[in-house]
């Protein structure tokens, strides 16, 4: 009997590879290369399944060159690359790797909220440009992290894990907004306190973004919301390109309408708005929150382990769609 042909759409951990060919005809781009969305979709004809990540756009015209496609398993908690309603239509099975990427992030966000309101970065460049040669009572003086306010605009699990480092750790004072209420239990172990959108933009010092990307939440941070927050405050998103108003949020920066921010993800990245890159006081990594070793292999693996269970008959471990394929 014939295995099941599937497609691993960037590089991976060889290991995976290895595994993944006990169970599979796989073909990989270990090379890595940037395919468009009609590479893409000429690489997965012929293929029941496939490996992604975020980067890898699936819809409804991918999904109509493909028709033998049965499962599309992601390396990444978000799965704003996946066009769900398209691929439930098509009957393709979607998967995504959460939970083993938490701690990690967590780590990275409250590492940006640091590096935002101490202007780490801003400092390295001056010194590393030869330019320090005196000491002045104000010299990159920032704003402090403990005992101050952060606002966390969703609390799913990384959201709980920055609120505890930050209110157990810090001594802060942690609000919170979500689409639903924590209860009160988890409030509790996360000392965290329910607001509105708006209080939480007026009150807080540090507002981190760990918001799920849908239409819904496209510019959930624009001119608006930035004009409510603190001269003195920071911003940070680790959550995805397009949460924020990229343009909004350089002007409000080089007009020193906030003090600072920290950001893994853009809008249209890899590409960064040159506004962003003219300002000394934001913070800009290449989307790497969940970037440790260990953390990168457990979503290979969580994706592997999805693509194996579909086709032993078995239910995935992280599916998102099978309700509705379920339905249909």
């Amino acid at each position: 009997m014939s295995k099941p042909k599937i497609l691993v759409a960037r590089a991976v951990f060889p290991e995976v590879i290895t595994r993944l060919g006990q169970y599979f005809d796989v073909e990989s781009n270990q090379a890595d290369e940037t395919w468009s969305k009609a590479q893409l979709a000429e690489k997965l004809k012929g293929k029941q399944g496939a490996f992604t990540t975020g980067s890898d756009r699936i819809d409804a015209d991918v999904l109509a060159a493909c028709p033998d496609l049965k499962i599309c398993a992601n390396m990444a908690v978000g799965y704003n690359n996946f066009d769900i309603d398209a691929m439930t239509e098509a009957g393709v099975l979607a998967t995504n790797a959460p939970d083993v990427l938490t701690e990690t992030t967590a780590d990275f966000g409250f590492a940006l909220v640091m590096a935002a309101a101490r202007r780490l970065t801003e400092s390295e460049h001056y010194l590393r440009a030869g330019k320090w040669n005196k000491w002045r009572y104000d010299m990159f003086a920032g704003s402090d992290i403990h005992g101050s306010t952060m606002g966390i605009m969703g609390m799913g699990r990384i959201g709980q894990g920055i609120a505890k480092r930050g209110a157990h750790g810090f001594g802060m004072k942690v609000i919170y907004h979500n689409r639903s209420r924590l209860d009160a239990a988890l409030e509790a172990e996360c000392k965290a306190s329910y607001v509105s959108k708006e209080e939480l933009l007026k009150t807080a010092d540090h507002v981190v973004l760990v918001v799920p990307y849908s239409p819904a939440s496209h510019h959930t941070i624009g001119a608006a919301e930035l004009a409510m927050m603190k001269p003195t405050a920071t911003l940070v998103n680790i959550a995805r390109g397009g949460i924020v108003d990229d343009v909004a949020l350089a002007a409000a920066l080089r007009d020193k309408r906030i003090a600072a921010a920290g950001l893994d993800v853009f809008e249209g990245e890899p590409k960064v708005h040159p506004d962003l890159l003219a300002l000394s006081n934001v913070v800009l990594t290449p989307h790497i929150a969940s970037a440790t070793m260990p953390t990168r292999l457990a979503m290979a693996s969580l994706a592997a382990d999805n693509l194996i269970a579909f086709f032993e008959g078995k239910v995935p471990p992280s599916p998102i769609n099978a309700a509705q394929l379920a339905g249909k």
